[in-house]
């Protein structure tokens, strides 16, 4: 996403202007314009709104996303901790193809999924890294 953007993530929402109520919130949580996954849908919930919004104002404002919940993006050096489940039980591999969208998961499936099975999202993620399945619709908007 980077290259198709070159880091100006506000080209994404022409003529939209960051909610200074969120910006506020996300610069008492950012770290040189960095905010981890978690700390911004924490903000979600303490400001009752929807992570895509969230989201939004981070890519207007200039905040950058960090530390994927599910180990996609945002880890230095490695850029990604997802890797391949070495195996996956064969009730949360029904579970995940149930979840599929055009034969592609979203980020919220994953999170629910990881509900449901008690494991952690990144669990769910190298799961549909094993079974070489995408994940898409990044509930922050990254992806």
């Amino acid at each position: 996403m980077s290259s198709k953007y070159n880091g100006n993530f506000a080209v994404k929402h022409p003529q939209a202007e960051p909610d200074p109520g969120i910006v506020k919130e996300l610069e008492s949580r950012a770290k040189d314009l960095k905010i981890s996954c978690a700390s911004a849908h924490s903000a979600a919930k303490a400001l009752n709104k929807s992570p895509g919004e969230i989201g939004k104002n981070m890519d207007i404002s200039g905040f950058r996303i960090v530390k994927c919940q599910m180990g996609i993006f945002g880890y230095q050096p490695e850029k990604r901790l997802v890797k391949p489940a070495e195996s996956v039980s064969e009730e949360l591999e029904t579970a995940i193809r149930k979840s599929l969208e055009n034969n592609k998961i979203s980020c919220k499936n994953c999170w629910e999924l990881a509900d449901k099975f008690k494991i952690s999202k990144m669990d769910i993620a190298n799961a549909c890294e094993a079974l070489k399945i995408k994940i898409h619709s990044c509930q922050l908007g990254a992806f």
